[in-house]
């Protein structure tokens, strides 16, 4: 009996060790990510991109071929990714437009408007 309490409490421990090494790769990352879009500049390539960057959120249903993610924000701890704690990166003929919140909503949510 002894044996199998201290089995479940070891199955306990690597379980929760592998849950807070799983949750900070997103936690870390997005400090990383905000050090890496210092380097961006308009008119890079994707390929040039993903060499600061790295991938981005792919798994993402807001994420489009030519609008792309990267997660730079961890307020609410909920494990859940949103559009809000994220940096857009915005691609125009397969090269950088621009990025972040406000140029996607200048150029995007702006010119939505004025096209109603």
């Amino acid at each position: 009996m002894t044996k199998s309490i201290f089995r479940g409490i070891i199955a306990i421990s690597i379980a929760f060790t592998l849950c807070l090494m799983l949750s900070s790769c997103s936690y870390f990352s997005q400090y990383s990510n905000v050090e890496h879009a210092k380097d961006l500049r308009v008119g890079m390539t994707k390929a040039q991109v993903l060499k600061v960057m790295g991938e981005p959120l792919r798994d993402q249903k807001y994420n489009t071929p030519d609008l792309w993610y990267y997660y730079v924000n961890t307020e609410w701890h909920d494990f859940l990714t949103t559009e809000d704690e994220c940096i857009p990166l915005v691609f125009e003929n397969g090269k950088l437009a621009g990025w972040g919140n406000e140029f996607y909503n200048r150029r995007y949510v702006v010119e939505s408007k004025k096209n109603l």
